[in-house]
Protein backbone atom coordinates (compact mmCIF):
# COMPACT_ATOMS: atom_id res chain seq x y z
CA UNK A 1 0.00 0.00 0.00
CA UNK A 2 3.03 2.60 0.96
CA UNK A 3 3.93 1.63 -2.25
CA UNK A 4 1.33 2.33 -4.18
CA UNK A 5 0.68 5.79 -2.45
CA UNK A 6 4.61 6.61 -3.27
CA UNK A 7 3.98 6.41 -6.43
CA UNK A 8 0.40 8.04 -6.75
CA UNK A 9 2.46 11.13 -5.45
CA UNK A 10 5.48 10.75 -7.66
CA UNK A 11 4.00 10.66 -10.65
CA UNK A 12 1.93 13.65 -9.62
CA UNK A 13 5.08 15.57 -9.44
CA UNK A 14 6.57 13.92 -13.11
CA UNK A 15 2.91 14.95 -14.21
CA UNK A 16 3.50 18.95 -12.78
CA UNK A 17 7.09 19.13 -13.64
CA UNK A 18 6.56 17.85 -17.27
CA UNK A 19 3.57 19.60 -17.55
CA UNK A 20 5.87 22.68 -16.96
CA UNK A 21 8.24 21.72 -19.41
CA UNK A 22 5.92 21.18 -21.97
CA UNK A 23 4.25 24.69 -21.79
CA UNK A 24 7.82 26.43 -22.10
CA UNK A 25 8.70 24.80 -24.65
CA UNK A 26 5.64 25.15 -26.45
CA UNK A 27 5.32 29.06 -25.55
CA UNK A 28 8.97 29.40 -26.86
CA UNK A 29 8.26 27.24 -30.12
CA UNK A 30 5.12 29.28 -31.03
CA UNK A 31 7.85 32.54 -30.73
CA UNK A 32 10.22 30.64 -33.07
CA UNK A 33 7.85 29.62 -35.70
CA UNK A 34 6.23 33.03 -35.60
CA UNK A 35 2.78 31.85 -34.94
CA UNK A 36 0.32 32.41 -31.81
CA UNK A 37 0.65 30.29 -28.44
CA UNK A 38 -2.88 29.94 -29.01
CA UNK A 39 -2.35 27.46 -32.32
CA UNK A 40 0.59 25.43 -30.35
CA UNK A 41 -2.15 24.68 -27.52
CA UNK A 42 -4.53 23.61 -30.33
CA UNK A 43 -2.32 21.84 -31.51
CA UNK A 44 1.15 20.18 -29.99
CA UNK A 45 0.01 20.29 -26.64
CA UNK A 46 -3.29 19.61 -27.14
CA UNK A 47 -2.41 16.70 -29.10
CA UNK A 48 0.45 15.54 -27.02
CA UNK A 49 -1.41 15.23 -24.01
CA UNK A 50 -4.03 13.15 -25.19
CA UNK A 51 -1.41 10.50 -25.71
CA UNK A 52 -2.88 8.78 -22.93
CA UNK A 53 -6.59 8.26 -24.28
CA UNK A 54 -5.32 7.25 -27.43
CA UNK A 55 -3.22 4.50 -25.64
CA UNK A 56 -5.93 3.74 -23.23
CA UNK A 57 -8.72 3.56 -26.37
CA UNK A 58 -6.49 1.86 -29.20
CA UNK A 59 -4.82 -0.98 -26.60
CA UNK A 60 -8.77 -1.90 -25.38
CA UNK A 61 -10.00 -1.95 -29.17
CA UNK A 62 -7.01 -4.38 -29.70
CA UNK A 63 -7.59 -6.17 -26.53
CA UNK A 64 -11.14 -6.62 -26.95
CA UNK A 65 -12.73 -3.96 -25.38
CA UNK A 66 -14.22 -1.26 -27.99
CA UNK A 67 -16.73 0.11 -25.08
CA UNK A 68 -13.59 1.11 -23.10
CA UNK A 69 -12.39 2.91 -26.31
CA UNK A 70 -15.65 5.14 -26.68
CA UNK A 71 -16.09 5.61 -22.64
CA UNK A 72 -12.36 7.05 -22.46
CA UNK A 73 -13.39 9.58 -25.08
CA UNK A 74 -16.54 10.70 -23.96
CA UNK A 75 -15.72 10.81 -20.47
CA UNK A 76 -12.24 12.80 -20.62
CA UNK A 77 -13.98 15.39 -22.92
CA UNK A 78 -16.61 15.65 -20.07
CA UNK A 79 -13.63 16.00 -17.66
CA UNK A 80 -11.63 18.38 -19.50
CA UNK A 81 -14.37 21.26 -19.84
CA UNK A 82 -15.95 20.73 -16.03
CA UNK A 83 -13.16 19.41 -14.44
CA UNK A 84 -10.21 21.04 -15.83
CA UNK A 85 -11.87 24.48 -17.30
CA UNK A 86 -13.24 24.65 -13.79
CA UNK A 87 -10.26 24.44 -11.94
CA UNK A 88 -8.47 26.69 -14.09
CA UNK A 89 -11.05 29.63 -14.13
CA UNK A 90 -11.13 29.17 -10.02
CA UNK A 91 -7.11 29.80 -10.36
CA UNK A 92 -7.69 32.79 -12.12
CA UNK A 93 -10.36 34.01 -14.84
CA UNK A 94 -9.75 32.64 -18.34
CA UNK A 95 -9.51 35.50 -20.77
CA UNK A 96 -10.54 33.95 -24.09
CA UNK A 97 -9.23 34.62 -27.46
CA UNK A 98 -11.63 35.76 -30.04
CA UNK A 99 -10.44 33.47 -32.33
CA UNK A 100 -11.55 30.44 -29.39
CA UNK A 101 -14.83 32.07 -29.86
CA UNK A 102 -15.87 31.95 -33.37
CA UNK A 103 -13.73 29.29 -34.64
CA UNK A 104 -12.34 26.66 -32.13
CA UNK A 105 -15.53 26.31 -30.10
CA UNK A 106 -17.83 26.07 -32.31
CA UNK A 107 -14.98 23.59 -33.98
CA UNK A 108 -15.48 21.20 -30.81
CA UNK A 109 -19.59 21.37 -30.51
CA UNK A 110 -19.34 20.45 -34.68
CA UNK A 111 -17.06 17.46 -33.57
CA UNK A 112 -18.78 16.36 -30.87
CA UNK A 113 -22.59 16.47 -32.84
CA UNK A 114 -20.77 14.70 -35.36
CA UNK A 115 -19.87 12.17 -32.85
CA UNK A 116 -23.43 11.82 -31.63
CA UNK A 117 -24.51 11.67 -35.00
CA UNK A 118 -22.23 8.80 -36.13
CA UNK A 119 -22.85 7.17 -32.98
CA UNK A 120 -26.73 7.03 -33.40
CA UNK A 121 -26.82 4.01 -35.10
CA UNK A 122 -25.23 2.16 -32.20
CA UNK A 123 -22.04 1.96 -34.59
CA UNK A 124 -18.92 3.67 -35.61
CA UNK A 125 -17.80 2.00 -38.73
CA UNK A 126 -14.27 1.77 -40.50
CA UNK A 127 -15.25 4.01 -42.85
CA UNK A 128 -16.52 6.39 -40.40
CA UNK A 129 -12.73 5.86 -38.81
CA UNK A 130 -11.23 7.27 -41.63
CA UNK A 131 -13.31 10.05 -42.40
CA UNK A 132 -12.52 10.89 -38.61
CA UNK A 133 -8.96 10.64 -39.32
CA UNK A 134 -8.91 12.68 -42.31
CA UNK A 135 -11.01 15.33 -40.61
CA UNK A 136 -8.32 15.76 -37.89
CA UNK A 137 -5.54 16.00 -40.35
CA UNK A 138 -7.29 18.90 -42.07
CA UNK A 139 -8.18 20.56 -38.78
CA UNK A 140 -4.11 20.49 -38.20
CA UNK A 141 -3.08 21.71 -41.40
CA UNK A 142 -5.89 24.90 -41.37
CA UNK A 143 -4.52 26.13 -38.01
CA UNK A 144 -0.98 26.23 -38.58
CA UNK A 145 -1.83 27.67 -42.51
CA UNK A 146 -4.15 30.19 -40.63
CA UNK A 147 -1.49 31.41 -38.12
CA UNK A 148 1.57 31.69 -40.81
CA UNK A 149 -1.09 33.97 -42.75
CA UNK A 150 -2.00 36.09 -39.68
CA UNK A 151 -0.40 39.87 -39.76
CA UNK A 152 1.57 41.10 -37.15
CA UNK A 153 -1.15 43.22 -35.66
CA UNK A 154 -3.42 39.94 -35.10
CA UNK A 155 -0.23 38.07 -33.53
CA UNK A 156 0.03 40.98 -30.80
CA UNK A 157 -3.32 40.26 -29.40
CA UNK A 158 -1.64 37.84 -27.60
CA UNK A 159 1.62 39.74 -26.92
CA UNK A 160 0.49 39.25 -22.87
CA UNK A 161 0.31 35.32 -23.43
CA UNK A 162 3.93 35.58 -24.78
CA UNK A 163 6.54 33.68 -22.35
CA UNK A 164 9.51 35.50 -21.00
CA UNK A 165 12.29 35.61 -23.55
CA UNK A 166 15.06 37.35 -21.09
CA UNK A 167 16.55 34.01 -20.60
CA UNK A 168 18.45 32.33 -23.92
CA UNK A 169 19.01 29.15 -23.32
CA UNK A 170 16.17 27.82 -24.55
CA UNK A 171 16.00 30.21 -27.71
CA UNK A 172 16.82 27.76 -30.54
CA UNK A 173 14.53 25.76 -31.80
CA UNK A 174 16.29 22.46 -31.33
CA UNK A 175 16.15 23.07 -27.37
CA UNK A 176 12.04 24.16 -27.61
CA UNK A 177 11.45 20.87 -29.59
CA UNK A 178 13.83 18.88 -27.11
CA UNK A 179 11.54 20.77 -23.97
CA UNK A 180 8.06 19.65 -25.63
CA UNK A 181 9.46 15.95 -26.22
CA UNK A 182 10.52 15.93 -22.81
CA UNK A 183 7.72 17.17 -20.98
CA UNK A 184 5.50 15.03 -23.01
CA UNK A 185 7.25 11.92 -21.82
CA UNK A 186 7.19 13.09 -18.47
CA UNK A 187 3.24 13.82 -18.92
CA UNK A 188 2.60 10.06 -20.20
CA UNK A 189 5.24 8.26 -17.32
CA UNK A 190 3.75 10.62 -14.52
CA UNK A 191 0.26 9.59 -15.49
CA UNK A 192 0.67 5.93 -16.23
CA UNK A 193 2.04 5.75 -12.51
CA UNK A 194 -1.02 7.89 -11.02
CA UNK A 195 -3.46 5.65 -12.44
CA UNK A 196 -1.68 2.33 -11.85
CA UNK A 197 -1.41 3.61 -8.06
CA UNK A 198 -4.30 4.84 -8.12
CA UNK A 199 -6.44 1.93 -9.40
CA UNK A 200 -4.10 -0.54 -6.99
CA UNK A 201 -5.05 1.62 -3.91
CA UNK A 202 -9.09 1.74 -4.80
CA UNK A 203 -8.84 -1.95 -5.25
CA UNK A 204 -7.80 -2.45 -1.94
CA UNK A 205 -10.35 -0.36 -0.39
CA UNK A 206 -12.82 -3.22 -1.84
CA UNK A 207 -13.88 -0.31 -5.21
CA UNK A 208 -15.26 -2.25 -7.63
CA UNK A 209 -13.24 -2.54 -11.29
CA UNK A 210 -16.68 -0.60 -12.90
CA UNK A 211 -16.30 2.10 -11.14
CA UNK A 212 -12.38 2.51 -10.78
CA UNK A 213 -12.37 2.54 -14.90
CA UNK A 214 -15.41 5.27 -15.14
CA UNK A 215 -13.44 7.47 -12.21
CA UNK A 216 -10.17 7.00 -11.42
CA UNK A 217 -9.18 5.80 -15.18
CA UNK A 218 -11.14 8.26 -16.83
CA UNK A 219 -9.80 11.48 -14.71
CA UNK A 220 -6.14 9.79 -14.72
CA UNK A 221 -6.25 9.78 -18.43
CA UNK A 222 -7.19 13.59 -18.61
CA UNK A 223 -4.04 14.18 -15.86
CA UNK A 224 -2.13 15.48 -18.38
CA UNK A 225 -4.59 17.87 -19.87
CA UNK A 226 -5.53 19.07 -16.00
CA UNK A 227 -1.66 19.76 -15.15
CA UNK A 228 -0.67 21.22 -18.65
CA UNK A 229 -3.95 23.88 -18.36
CA UNK A 230 -3.24 24.36 -14.53
CA UNK A 231 0.25 25.17 -14.97
CA UNK A 232 -0.71 27.03 -18.09
CA UNK A 233 -2.85 29.20 -16.10
CA UNK A 234 -0.73 29.84 -12.95
CA UNK A 235 2.06 30.90 -16.10
CA UNK A 236 -0.39 33.14 -17.12
CA UNK A 237 -0.67 31.67 -20.75
CA UNK A 238 -4.35 31.46 -20.54
CA UNK A 239 -4.77 30.76 -24.92
CA UNK A 240 -2.85 27.82 -23.97
CA UNK A 241 -5.05 26.57 -20.95
CA UNK A 242 -7.72 26.90 -22.70
CA UNK A 243 -6.65 26.12 -26.39
CA UNK A 244 -5.37 22.66 -24.88
CA UNK A 245 -8.44 21.71 -23.94
CA UNK A 246 -10.45 22.84 -26.91
CA UNK A 247 -8.06 20.99 -29.15
CA UNK A 248 -7.33 18.12 -26.72
CA UNK A 249 -11.56 17.80 -27.08
CA UNK A 250 -11.01 17.94 -30.90
CA UNK A 251 -8.37 15.29 -31.27
CA UNK A 252 -9.74 12.77 -29.00
CA UNK A 253 -12.88 12.92 -31.23
CA UNK A 254 -11.04 12.98 -34.84
CA UNK A 255 -7.73 10.97 -34.13
CA UNK A 256 -8.38 9.09 -30.64
CA UNK A 257 -11.47 7.65 -31.70
CA UNK A 258 -10.28 7.70 -35.43
CA UNK A 259 -7.49 5.33 -34.71
CA UNK A 260 -9.08 2.91 -32.54
CA UNK A 261 -11.73 2.68 -35.12
CA UNK A 262 -9.18 1.76 -37.90
CA UNK A 263 -6.94 -0.66 -35.69
CA UNK A 264 -10.74 -2.84 -34.96
CA UNK A 265 -11.57 -5.17 -38.06
CA UNK A 266 -15.27 -4.53 -37.26
CA UNK A 267 -15.72 -0.54 -35.81
CA UNK A 268 -16.14 0.57 -32.89
CA UNK A 269 -19.36 -0.45 -31.29
CA UNK A 270 -21.39 2.01 -29.07
CA UNK A 271 -23.54 1.63 -26.24
CA UNK A 272 -27.06 2.22 -25.41
CA UNK A 273 -26.10 3.64 -22.42
CA UNK A 274 -23.61 5.87 -23.89
CA UNK A 275 -26.17 6.50 -26.57
CA UNK A 276 -29.00 7.74 -24.01
CA UNK A 277 -27.10 9.95 -21.81
CA UNK A 278 -23.03 10.35 -21.89
CA UNK A 279 -22.92 11.61 -25.31
CA UNK A 280 -25.55 14.18 -24.54
CA UNK A 281 -23.71 15.68 -21.59
CA UNK A 282 -20.69 15.73 -23.88
CA UNK A 283 -22.10 17.44 -26.34
CA UNK A 284 -24.21 19.59 -23.80
CA UNK A 285 -21.03 20.75 -22.37
CA UNK A 286 -19.56 21.46 -25.26
CA UNK A 287 -22.38 24.03 -26.10
CA UNK A 288 -22.17 25.18 -22.62
CA UNK A 289 -18.70 26.63 -23.78
CA UNK A 290 -20.07 29.04 -26.35
CA UNK A 291 -22.24 31.55 -24.39
CA UNK A 292 -19.90 31.88 -21.32
CA UNK A 293 -17.18 32.83 -23.40
CA UNK A 294 -19.02 35.03 -25.09
CA UNK A 295 -20.30 36.89 -22.29
CA UNK A 296 -17.27 39.07 -21.16
CA UNK A 297 -14.92 36.97 -23.28
CA UNK A 298 -13.63 35.18 -20.35
CA UNK A 299 -14.44 32.18 -17.87
CA UNK A 300 -14.81 33.89 -14.58
CA UNK A 301 -14.20 31.87 -11.14
CA UNK A 302 -18.59 31.62 -10.75
CA UNK A 303 -18.33 30.35 -13.76
CA UNK A 304 -15.83 27.79 -13.28
CA UNK A 305 -17.30 26.89 -9.64
CA UNK A 306 -20.70 25.98 -11.92
CA UNK A 307 -18.63 23.45 -13.99
CA UNK A 308 -17.19 22.15 -11.16
CA UNK A 309 -20.77 21.60 -9.56
CA UNK A 310 -21.55 19.98 -12.63
CA UNK A 311 -18.43 17.60 -12.64
CA UNK A 312 -19.56 16.08 -9.26
CA UNK A 313 -22.87 15.67 -10.27
CA UNK A 314 -21.95 13.88 -13.69
CA UNK A 315 -19.88 11.76 -11.24
CA UNK A 316 -22.43 10.98 -9.18
CA UNK A 317 -24.20 9.59 -11.97
CA UNK A 318 -21.65 7.17 -12.88
CA UNK A 319 -21.90 5.90 -9.38
CA UNK A 320 -24.96 5.13 -9.43
CA UNK A 321 -24.93 3.41 -12.69
CA UNK A 322 -21.75 1.04 -11.76
CA UNK A 323 -24.39 0.51 -8.66
CA UNK A 324 -27.12 -0.46 -10.43
CA UNK A 325 -28.72 1.99 -8.11
CA UNK A 326 -32.39 2.21 -7.84
CA UNK A 327 -32.71 5.83 -7.56
CA UNK A 328 -30.29 6.23 -10.74
CA UNK A 329 -33.45 6.57 -13.57
CA UNK A 330 -35.14 9.35 -11.82
CA UNK A 331 -31.45 10.76 -11.46
CA UNK A 332 -31.07 11.19 -15.28
CA UNK A 333 -34.16 12.13 -16.22
CA UNK A 334 -33.68 15.12 -13.69
CA UNK A 335 -30.47 15.71 -15.56
CA UNK A 336 -31.02 15.30 -18.99
CA UNK A 337 -34.88 16.45 -18.96
CA UNK A 338 -34.12 19.56 -15.80
CA UNK A 339 -31.03 20.70 -15.01
CA UNK A 340 -29.03 20.47 -18.72
CA UNK A 341 -31.87 22.48 -20.15
CA UNK A 342 -31.80 25.12 -17.55
CA UNK A 343 -28.56 25.95 -17.99
CA UNK A 344 -28.73 26.43 -21.58
CA UNK A 345 -31.49 28.51 -20.79
CA UNK A 346 -29.68 30.75 -18.43
CA UNK A 347 -26.64 30.94 -20.53
CA UNK A 348 -28.48 31.65 -23.61
CA UNK A 349 -30.56 34.57 -21.16
CA UNK A 350 -27.13 35.71 -19.66
CA UNK A 351 -25.74 35.98 -23.18
CA UNK A 352 -28.53 38.19 -24.53
CA UNK A 353 -28.56 40.57 -21.59
CA UNK A 354 -25.12 40.84 -22.27
CA UNK A 355 -25.37 41.28 -25.71
CA UNK A 356 -27.89 44.41 -24.74
CA UNK A 357 -25.84 46.03 -22.25
CA UNK A 358 -22.16 45.19 -23.45
CA UNK A 359 -20.52 47.45 -20.27
CA UNK A 360 -22.69 45.47 -17.59
CA UNK A 361 -20.07 42.30 -16.79
CA UNK A 362 -16.61 43.43 -15.20
CA UNK A 363 -13.36 42.01 -16.82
Amino acid sequence: MLTHVLMFFLGLVVLTIGADVMVRGASRLALTLGISPLVVGLTVVAFGTSAPELAVSTGATLSGSPDLAIGNVVGSNIANVLLILGLSALITPLLVAEQVIRQEIPIMIGASLLLVVLALDGWIGRGEAFLLLALVVTYTVFLVRQSRRASLATLEEFADDMPDTSSKWDAHWSVQILLVLVGLLMLVLGADWLVDAAVAVARAFGVSDLVIGLTVVAIGTSMPEIATSLVAAFRGERDIAVGNVVGSNVFNIFAVLGVAGVVSNDGLPVSEVARNFDLWVMLAVAFACLPIAMTGREIARWEGGVFLAYYGAYTAYLVLSAQHHQDLPAYSSIMLGYVLPLTVITLVVSLVRHGDNPTSRST
